[in-house]
């Protein structure tokens, strides 16, 4: 993987020149894919063998000992869980000398899941992941939403946050308050944008041209693919 040198930071007489990435980097599209083979491929050196039906769980069976290590990974969080609380904490310290790593102790919250421990057992339930927050006054929220709808005629660039939070019109809730007035601070620093509609139109240019990309499950709301797509005629922007 090759990057090019930041705005503001090339190296002067080396403008031309790259940089070579020796490990991903966090945050792009290919950094998931390497860690899960770096881990993957390290737990399989420990002796785990990977479950065919839930590729996240990864069991290993210490037959002269008679001890079951179960491990969960959900990117880069693991649950373990063990017959041997002995074996638990070597399986940290392998680890921990590893990768750098931290404890986070019993498991209380996991994806939205919360786990209580209690005189007759465990109880998972899902208290949290239910809506708590403060309902915002509706109409003022419409009103918001509203305006910004309008203003997508002349500022294409807000029409995917805008259609975002259009979806919680009934009932919104103080978060998403919070996202409609991220859009209108990002207004109120870019005031002079707008569409641009060239006064000179070559004749060879006047075709249709459109561009889009997809998003695999970026959507954290309802965990769907997201699209995005602008098309511009004689070199104006149109949809």
């Amino acid at each position: 993987m090759y990057v090019t040198q930041p705005p503001s930071f090339e190296i002067k007489g080396k403008e031309d020149m790259v940089y070579k990435l020796k490990n991903a980097i966090y945050g792009l599209k290919h950094a998931p894919r390497a860690w899960n083979k770096r881990i993957n491929s390290f737990l399989l050196q420990l002796k785990f063998q990977r479950c065919i039906v839930e590729h996240g769980v990864y069991v290993r069976v210490q037959h002269e000992r008679s001890n079951l290590l179960l491990v969960c990974l959900y990117v880069d969080d693991l649950l373990i869980t063990s017959s041997s609380s002995n074996e638990i904490e070597e399986f940290k310290k392998v680890m921990k000398a590893k990768f750098e790593m931290r404890n986070l102790g019993k498991l209380s919250y996991f994806l939205g899941m919360e786990f209580t421990i209690t005189s007759k057992g465990m109880v998972l339930h899902q208290k949290k992941y239910g809506s708590e927050e403060k309902v915002v006054d509706v109409t003022f929220f419409k009103q918001i939403v509203g305006s910004l709808r309008y203003l997508c005629n002349s500022r294409l660039d807000i029409c995917y946050g805008v259609g975002l939070i259009s979806r919680f019109m009934d009932g919104p809730r103080k978060q998403r308050m919070v996202d409609a007035k991220r859009i209108m601070r990002y207004l109120q620093g870019t005031l002079e944008f707008g569409v641009l509609f060239p006064n000179k139109m070559q004749q060879e240019k006047s075709m249709l041209i459109g561009y889009s990309n997809s998003y695999w499950f970026e959507d954290k709301v309802d965990r769907r693919s997201t699209t995005r797509y602008v098309f511009k005629f004689l070199n104006a922007h149109i949809s």
